[in-house]
């Protein structure tokens, strides 16, 4: 998939007092969305504004698009 993780965002959401504990317990976000974070799978729009809200940062503080066609290419032609 070519939008990945730029952090560990449990991690993150743990540095600013929400552990999953604390996630699960306020509703903040499903288990589901928990164990999707785990394994650095997509999740919702939804999902990703709450954690922007919680985070107090932007999307792109914490996804990135990687172009998978410039990995299989030629190193010459992706310069």
């Amino acid at each position: 998939m070519p939008i990945k993780y730029k952090i560990d965002v449990l991690a993150s959401l743990k540095s600013q007092g929400y552990n999953t504990n604390v996630l699960r317990k306020e509703r903040l976000l499903a288990e589901g969305v928990i164990q999707a974070l785990r394994e650095r799978k997509p999740i919702s729009w939804a999902n990703i504004s709450k954690i922007c809200e919680l985070l107090h940062c932007q999307p792109g503080d914490i996804l990135e698009y990687v172009d998978e066609q410039s990995d299989n290419l030629p190193k010459n032609i992706q310069e």
